[in-house]
């Protein structure tokens, strides 16, 4: 299906949506094609719209294959779900995602682990490339501590918490999404456990969430309490990683030896129904 231009972009007519309605929307990092499947059903199921996230490593791995089978499933679905590229983290990656043709909606222009001044530089660079494109574009003012799987190890660099000065730095760039660090951490917490500044996300909502749409990182362990909070903070993008393909990963332990089309078939059920629990959690059950 060929992608409409920036000013119809999918991903932001989500999101947009979003903010006007109050609400959040689950946005999922899939690996395969069981959870691009299993995101769609769920937003088809609960009538909530979705966003199917892949890494890079998809590209690595599969060439333009997994890209072009889920953006086929996420633009043919009965509801709107989009295709965003997560933490693409090279020029050359960014490049290389956005010429695929009819694929992704939005890419997350990942330069946070340069400094601050060339990543500035970059993303503007980026943001631009994207846009004549018909992409919306994520950055990451800051560094959000922790790594991720399918995303470049960046666990050794310092976390580097988002001021809203940084926010405005940006939003000048020409992006349509910001990822701002305020205590949220790819990964595990660890001992320390989950210490989120939620005055310093209100000040970066009240400096620029009218002109961007804010996205939160590092949600795995969240309750709906603190989903709660994040969105009256003005977040609209919830990226989910664990917390829908952990449910896989038991079921492929529980059904060891099992035929493998039942095991495929039970995993992407258990993964549909953790996504359809984030919509109700999220508020954006119900809103397409």
């Amino acid at each position: 299906m060929p992608r409409p231009p920036l000013a119809q972009n999918r991903t932001m007519a989500i999101l947009n949506a979003a903010k006007e309605g109050g609400y959040a929307v689950p946005a999922m990092c899939c690996y395969n094609i069981e959870s691009i499947i299993a995101t769609v059903r769920a937003a088809e199921a609960a009538k909530s719209p979705a966003m199917v996230l892949l890494f890079p490593w998809a590209i690595e791995y599969a060439g333009d294959a997994l890209v072009k089978a889920a953006a086929e499933a996420a633009h043919s679905a009965s509801v709107p779900v989009s295709l965003h590229l997560d933490h693409c983290q090279t020029p050359e990656l960014v490049r290389r995602a956005a010429d695929i043709e009819d694929g992704f909606d939005s890419i997350m222009c990942d330069m946070s682990h340069y400094d601050k001044e060339e990543n500035l530089r970059l993303t503007a660079e980026l943001v631009r490339y994207c846009h004549e494109r018909g992409i919306a574009a994520e950055a990451e003012p800051g560094r959000i501590e922790g790594g991720e799987d399918g995303v470049a190890e960046t666990a050794d660099l310092e976390g580097l918490l988002t001021t809203p000065d940084e926010a405005e730095e940006f939003v000048q760039t020409g992006i349509d999404m910001l990822a701002p660090a305020f205590g949220n951490v790819h990964g595990e917490y660890g001992p320390r456990g989950i210490q989120l500044e939620y005055d310093r996300l209100a000040a970066i909502n009240e400096r620029v969430g009218e002109r961007v749409r804010l996205v939160l990182h590092g949600a795995d362990p969240f309750d709906e309490e603190i989903f709660h909070k994040c969105m009256a903070g003005g977040v609209t993008k919830i990226n989910i990683n664990k917390g829908m393909n952990n449910h896989y990963a038991r079921v492929q332990d529980e059904m060891k030896g099992k035929p493998l089309t039942r095991v495929i078939e039970a995993g992407t059920d258990a993964m549909q129904k953790a996504i359809e629990q984030y919509a109700v959690w999220l508020g954006s059950a119900g809103k397409a």
